[in-house]
């Protein structure tokens, strides 16, 4: 009987310890309470606490990573949009995070649902297409300043996809089509007008020197042949046959 009483407290001892003793990892903290109160924040590393009266909560001090659900939203000019988003986030003093709120991940993400769907709401489909970046830092600004009081820190706060209906799709197609042709359009009546002037100023030039036209004709011979046509196109100056049409009007009269 002597020695029963010696391994049953060793056994106990042994078992207290075990339930005393915590090891945090190096991003890690623990937020101990005795006896309900709260009595400070430990780790990392090997951490004691006192058996029956104290108990603690783990909390990760490392930067979390948060799919938005997706958010069927109504945005200002009528347009019915799905969207979704990724929140980045991290707890910066985790006693807040557990005193302050009953459950910090749970409350964040409902949080920025609410939220996404808040700020899409009040932009317009071509501000929420064309200026993403700028509702993302509204959302981020508005999630930091909320979870301020839980000891949460935001740090980013990315739209992934903006779904649009089948209609609106197709809409935008045919008005980017329309787009582009009317840009063909203005770039080909451009081109007209620039040729235009190009032509004035060269029937300009030759009505001073008439000997161009002359050269031109050649060139266009050269060109001509230089296909290897089996058709010879002579241009004949109206001015060479000015002598026999007078000649032939003078007989006539």
């Amino acid at each position: 009987m002597t020695f029963v009483f010696p391994a049953t407290f060793l056994v106990l001892f042994l078992f207290v310890l075990a339930n005393s003793l915590r090891v945090l990892r190096e991003y890690e903290r623990a937020v101990v309470f005795r006896l309900g109160r709260f009595v400070g924040t430990r780790g990392p590393g090997l951490i004691l606490l006192v058996p029956f009266i104290e108990r603690m909560v783990k909390v990760s001090l490392r930067t979390v990573a948060m799919d938005v659900q997706p958010q069927d939203v109504i945005t200002r000019d009528n347009v019915s949009v799905r969207v979704n988003a990724v929140l980045y986030f991290r707890v910066m003093e985790p006693e807040r995070s557990i005193i302050e709120v009953e459950d910090f991940l749970f409350a964040t993400s409902q949080l920025a649902q609410t939220t996404l769907r808040s700020v899409v709401g009040q932009a317009e489909l071509d501000e929420l297409l064309s200026k993403r970046e700028k509702l993302n830092a509204q959302v981020q600004t508005i999630l930091d300043e909320a979870t301020d009081p839980w000891g949460i820190k935001v740090t980013t706060v990315e739209m992934k996809d903006v779904d649009l209906p089948m209609e609106m799709k197709r809409a935008m197609a045919k008005q980017a089509e329309a787009e582009r042709e009317r840009r063909a359009k203005v770039i080909h009546a451009d081109g007209e007008f620039q040729a235009s002037q190009r032509l004035t100023e060269a029937a300009a030039v030759i009505e001073k020197h008439p000997t161009a036209l002359q050269l031109r004709y050649l060139q266009a011979l050269t060109e001509i042949a230089a296909e290897n046509n089996s058709t010879m196109i002579f241009p004949v100056p109206i001015d060479l046959l000015t002598p026999f049409m007078k000649k032939a009007s003078e007989e006539n009269g």
